[in-house]
């Protein structure tokens, strides 16, 4: 039941190569997106599900061990792989070790050693409900027994998707997306990803790239019933990974009027909330709105990881009125509980006590010190992108640009992109590719740059490395073969987005920074082949 759409993989008698996957729409997941059969041996130790799970990976896995495999090392491995693929923040550990080894930090009381309700001890849930009712700004206090505490927001998801929906059923999901939510939501409990796919072109009501529209759910909805797909809930990712986007109060409550009218539960993960690093950019928590239109089937998860720089911490929790569904999750806590003296940890870290500790530590001194690094380190790789000639999306939350390297692929395919991936890989830079976020164009990678000013410094050098040899090789072909054209069938990135500002329409002149401008220029200088062609030899 739990593979009820893989035939012929048989438990221990039979070879994953010969794994036969029943067509899927393009809508739904492809699982040979996930695995690699034809370099995968079965293991007569696994069972079916366990040699799936044990194949079950993509480009972000794999870049992911090379780079714990060969870890840049200022002193011991300089040489090493620098890691712009993983969405951590290493701007912070300074402040975060300081306040974690502080004195208050330290109890050790035997409650902490002794198993707790397995929705988290109250101590902390309570100390949760104040924290985001705070920061979220909910117009009435929120309360503890709606709070509920895992070990991190994937296992938050699973827990969700189990309790959700039944194995075969399907979540609707905007692509692109986090790509580690489908590893979350299927291995454990067989429910697929209705995708709503999202472009870079500006068309009909879009006022942005890769916007997000009512008019896109209700088609994707309604092509996945068409084929008997059983839809039961709606994840929003807010601010959203990779787009860095942040979406307004009237969106948000168009998403959700929409999922009412559907009956579709609503996941809404906020883990980046505190991670808005520029003023001019306003964060809307769903938490913060006067009113829920389908209170019993909002769901609202944040976590310390993101916005508290401390990824290695597992924690995420869940913030929901239906009872149903806390004590259904509650149940699985056991299986991804947090332990007590961390409980205690987290507590501390949210705990409101005046000016004396947190409220005057988060917002006076770790905010303000966190906002302003993630903004300098984002003016710095956007800095280089433009002086690369390179479009991307400028947005002012998270810790990642979505750029878009369209321009490096000849043909404009997937195994393409994979290949400039593995090109990075090679070069000694982990970055992410569009596949891994279900991106349905070819060419756009995700960069973090939520690192230190000399890695940043050498990451780019590396990319810079990367994008001129290839620019090269492009001309190259194209002087042994001037009669084909690399453009045809594949849209000029310039024509659909150029350094977006915000939520600025790209091709509105009006509202470009002097800096958009330039790079605007400096990138139609390098894709033109008018020098190559206007010689100083021809002239003469």
């Amino acid at each position: 039941q739990a593979l009820s759409e893989i035939e012929g993989m048989g438990g221990r008698g039979s070879n994953l190569q010969e794994m036969r996957v029943r067509p899927l729409a393009k809508r739904r997941v492809d699982v040979h997106g996930f695995c690699n059969p034809s370099s995968f041996q079965r293991s007569p130790y696994l069972s079916a599900r366990g040699n799936f799970a044990s194949a079950f990976q993509g480009s972000t896995e794999e870049g992911y061990k090379a780079y714990h495999a060969d870890k840049y090392d200022e002193d011991k491995n300089p040489n090493g792989i620098i890691n712009f693929g993983t969405s951590e923040n290493k701007l912070c550990f300074d402040l975060m070790s300081k306040r974690l080894t502080q004195a208050d930090m330290s109890l050790m009381d035997p409650s902490l050693l002794q198993y707790p309700d397995w929705k988290g001890h109250l101590f902390l849930r309570e100390e949760v409900a104040r924290f985001l009712t705070y920061y979220c700004k909910a117009p009435a206090p929120l309360k503890a027994e709606n709070v509920i505490v895992l070990n991190g927001c994937g296992s938050l998801f699973s827990a969700l998707a189990t309790v959700l929906c039944d194995p075969g059923e399907a979540i609707l999901i905007a692509t692109p997306f986090y790509g580690g939510i489908t590893q979350s939501i299927f291995l454990y409990g067989n429910v697929k990803l209705v995708y709503v796919y999202l472009d870079s072109k500006i068309t009909g009501t879009s006022t942005r790239p890769f916007q997000l529209t009512v008019e896109k759910l209700e088609k994707a909805l309604q092509d996945a019933r068409a084929e008997g797909v059983s839809v039961r809930a709606l994840i929003l990712l807010n601010p959203q990974n990779p787009l860095g986007d942040i979406y307004s109060l009237s969106e948000l409550r168009d998403y959700l009027e929409f999922a009412k009218r559907h009956e579709l539960h609503v996941i809404v993960d906020e883990i980046y909330m505190l991670s808005v690093f520029d003023e001019s950019a306003t964060f809307h928590s769903v938490l913060g709105m006067d009113r829920l239109p389908d209170p019993q089937r909002t769901h609202v998860m944040w976590g310390i990881t993101k916005d508290f720089a401390v990824s290695g911490i597992r924690f995420g929790t869940l913030y929901t009125e239906n009872q149903d569904v806390a004590n259904a999750v509650a149940s699985l806590c056991y299986f991804h509980g947090v332990c007590g003296p961390v409980q205690h940890k987290v507590a501390q870290l949210l705990r409101d006590r005046g000016e004396s500790v947190a409220p005057y530590w988060i917002n006076q001194v770790y905010l303000r010190a966190n906002h302003a690094r993630l903004k300098a380190a984002h003016t710095y790789v956007t800095d280089e992108l433009k002086t690369l000639g390179v479009p991307f999306l400028n947005r002012n939350a998270g810790f990642f640009v979505w750029i878009d390297f369209r321009k490096y692929l000849k043909t404009g395919t997937f195994e393409e992109e994979l290949l400039l991936w593995k090109r990075f890989l090679d070069n000694k830079v982990l970055l992410s590719c569009g596949k891994a976020f279900e991106c349905s164009e070819p060419g756009w990678f995700r960069i973090i740059f939520a690192d230190k000013t000399h890695r940043l410094q050498l990451g780019m050098q590396r990319i810079r490395k990367v994008l001129e040899e290839r620019e090269q090789e492009i001309l190259a072909e194209e002087k042994e073969q001037p009669c084909q054209s690399d453009q045809d069938g594949k849209a000029d990135s310039t024509d659909e987005v150029i350094f977006v500002s915000r939520h600025q329409d790209p091709l509105c002149a009006s509202n470009s920074s002097l800096g958009d401008l330039i790079g605007l220029l400096q990138q139609q200088m390098r894709s033109s082949d008018w020098l190559q062609k206007n010689t100083a030899e021809q002239f003469a």
